[in-house]
């Protein structure tokens, strides 16, 4: 049949309200029945699947159509980063002595700057304290000064996107971003004495806890649900207050919060552990930059970039993706680093790549965003150039094993692919989404991809889905031929 006929043939099928038929004889059935029992309209599902090293897909489902990706768009910052950056790429975080240092004391200014580490943990901040005590310095007759001059970036509001400004996934990225300014409470029940404890870490004074959680024996069930919280966050200090109660079957449960500016909690956490480590410490913190005449004391560096690509994907960390994004800008055009300048040097990177995404609309880097857009074909030629890359086994370590690690560890531990697949979630309020390559029995690797953008896709409805698509990627994944290139998917 000629190309055009056979194009007038597909729409006019999908016109005449045959366009999910049309789809469905080309999905494997069991995902058409998932996508059915679902209540999610084919409309609102883009599919890809295709073999890694082929150069077209055997399955292409509205792939063309612009979808938000949540966190799946962490698969575009991390592997831009590990080719731009390269895998062995850290960052450091410096201290300086603005002054002499006489018998152990530093008269003047002790200043910490970082060029935006991801990973400046609590035990790394440790570390760099750790390092400026070992060089004879154990009191600072001046000032904390904290050089964050290295992003151009708004501090901006971390409610914007939820609504919910105290929850670590919005943490705003910062330029001496110190353990994430989390801070996080265990509460572990305490059978011997019939209570609840509330264990806080790191301990600020800054930061008020009052537990009047009750212990009981029922079962656990959302113990989320259970805990009654209020949160104030005031100046330069913050009070969590807890209640309801907590089952005894429940055992140790972790939440984290983010209610500090960054100023306040790096100054926090320094007089803290300096204090720990036998320092003293009695002045104000301020912000500031380098001068030409500090004196370098310790440079702490971050761990590589194939290490921080692995805690980005594998747990879906939002934080950690927005500084490694903003690390683009500032290596391809220099300080600061802005939005704007990553968002240049992606696109320079998928132009010299020949990697044409016309649809996608990048905000942070992290999925975490209403606005961001990319289609399930540009997903699959960006797992394909990945396939075909230098960096491809940093790239595919990264991401999450079903039913082994990261944000899947608990999913599918009994599944026929369980161990046999790479893949990226992504969630946020009406989408899901998932990426990646699976193995199949024969030995060949799949690229898989689905995004759903619908209102249903919550409490779990996107799961079979998912699962049906995977199942049949791993065990008949090149049953189906490949589509020509003219096939037209029921939304075009």
């Amino acid at each position: 049949m000629h190309r055009s006929l056979r194009l007038i043939v597909v729409i006019a099928l999908a016109l005449l309200g045959a366009g999910e038929g049309v789809a469905a004889g080309r999905i494997p059935p069991p995902v058409a029945q998932a996508l059915k029992a679902s209540g999610i309209p084919l409309e609102s599902t883009s599919i890809l699947v295709q073999e890694a090293a082929a150069d077209r897909p055997v399955l292409a489902i509205n792939a063309e159509l612009p979808m938000n990706p949540a966190s799946v768009m962490k698969l575009l910052t991390t592997y831009a980063a590990l080719e731009m950056l390269g895998p062995a790429f850290t960052w450091t975080t410096e201290a300086f002595a603005l002054g002499t240092v006489r018998e152990g004391t530093l008269e003047g200014d002790l200043l910490l700057r970082s060029d935006g580490d991801p990973k400046l943990t609590l035990e790394n901040f440790w570390l760099l304290l750790r390092g400026v005590h070992a060089r004879g310095v154990r009191n600072i007759r001046g000032d904390l000064v904290l050089d964050r001059s290295l992003y151009g970036v708004d501090s901006g509001n971390p409610g914007s996107f939820d609504n919910e400004p105290m929850r670590v996934y919005n943490t705003l990225p910062d330029a001496l971003l110190v353990n994430h300014k989390a801070v996080r409470i265990s509460f572990l029940p305490d059978i011997e004495n019939k209570r609840v404890m509330l264990l806080t870490e790191p301990t600020l004074t800054e930061v008020e806890v009052i537990n009047n959680v009750v212990l009981d024996n029922g079962t656990c069930g959302d113990w989320r649900a259970r805990i009654k919280q209020e949160i104030r966050a005031e100046g330069n200090s913050a009070r969590l207050a807890f209640a309801g109660s907590l089952s005894a079957q429940c055992g140790e449960q972790v939440r984290h919060y983010s209610i500090l500016s960054p100023q306040t909690y790096t100054a926090a956490l320094f007089r803290q552990l300096w204090n720990e480590i036998g320092g003293r410490f009695s002045g104000g913190v301020r912000d500031g930059t380098v001068p030409v005449n500090a004196r370098p004391l310790v440079t702490q560096p971050s761990p590589a970039l194939s290490e921080v690509v692995r805690d980005v994907n594998k747990y879906s960390n939002n934080a950690m993706a927005r500084q490694v994004y903003l690390a683009l800008g500032a290596s391809a055009f220099g300080a600061p680093a802005t939005l704007e300048k990553s968002d240049r040097a992606l696109r320079q990177w998928l132009a010299q790549k020949r990697l044409e995404f016309p649809e996608l609309v990048i905000e942070n880097g992290s999925g975490l965003s209403r606005i961001e857009r990319i289609s399930a074909k540009s997903l699959g030629s960006l797992l394909a150039a990945a396939w075909r890359s230098p960096v491809m086994p940093e790239f595919i370590a990264s991401m999450p094993v079903v039913g082994v690690d990261g944000t899947l560890r608990r999913r599918g531990k009994n599944l026929p692919y369980t161990g046999q697949a790479h893949i990226k979630g992504g969630t946020i309020n009406g989408v899901r989404g998932m990426a990646g390559y699976v193995l199949d029995a024969t030995g060949r690797r799949w690229i898989v991809v689905c995004l759903i953008n619908h209102p249903k896709v919550h409490n779990g409805n996107a799961h079979p889905v998912f699962d049906s698509l995977l199942r049949w990627a791993h065990s008949r994944g090149g049953t189906l031929p490949q589509l020509p290139t003219d096939t037209v998917s029921p939304s075009d």
